[in-house]
């Protein structure tokens, strides 16, 4: 983080997921100066790198970033925004509470038990990136290998589901 001169939010304990109910990576979220979410969860990618596996160019989200901040150009209007993301579902609501609480278990040193409830997060939402790719790591498995494309291909064979809004504005 060298040399970054703006406010980084480092989600440890994945606070931020479960308040905006959010479950793909990498995904935006436009707020206004006034505390004001103008474009809730939405899959906007800064770079190509991910072109590859999204499809997705990121310049029509860079774009559509910039109308934002240039223009006030929003994608949706307030009464839109506040409903365009439904809430998690009561298995993703569980899967939440299983991840959090693999994590302090993990954190303490119980591996056992931080295993049993990783496993049972992954269960309850297996297509939530937030929790299995996040988990990845934390248990010693690489983020970026196998696993990753075995999640990667899980998740296209079931849709490419996205908890969010899901938009190519040109």
């Amino acid at each position: 983080m060298d040399g970054i001169t703006y406010p980084v939010l480092l989600d440890k304990d994945h606070v931020v997921t479960e308040l905006y109910a959010i479950s793909n990576v990498p995904t935006v979220i436009l707020i206004d100066g006034d505390d004001t979410i103008v474009q809730p969860n939405w899959n906007a990618y800064a770079t190509d790198t991910f072109k590859e596996f999204t499809g997705i160019e990121s310049s029509n989200q860079l774009d559509a970033i910039r109308r934002w901040v240039i223009d006030g150009d929003v994608m949706m209007d307030a009464e839109a925004a506040r409903t365009a993301v439904g809430d998690l579902s009561a298995d993703e609501e569980a899967a939440r509470l299983h991840f959090r609480l693999a994590n302090h278990l993990r954190t303490n040193g119980d591996e056992v038990g931080s295993e049993r409830h990783f496993d049972r997060a992954c269960g309850l939402a297996p297509h939530d990136w937030t929790i299995r790719r996040a988990s990845m790591p934390l248990r010693g498995g690489d983020p970026f290998g196998a696993e990753f494309f075995e999640l990667y291909e899980e998740f296209n064979a079931a849709g490419r589901p996205y908890h969010g809004v899901i938009t190519e504005r040109p």
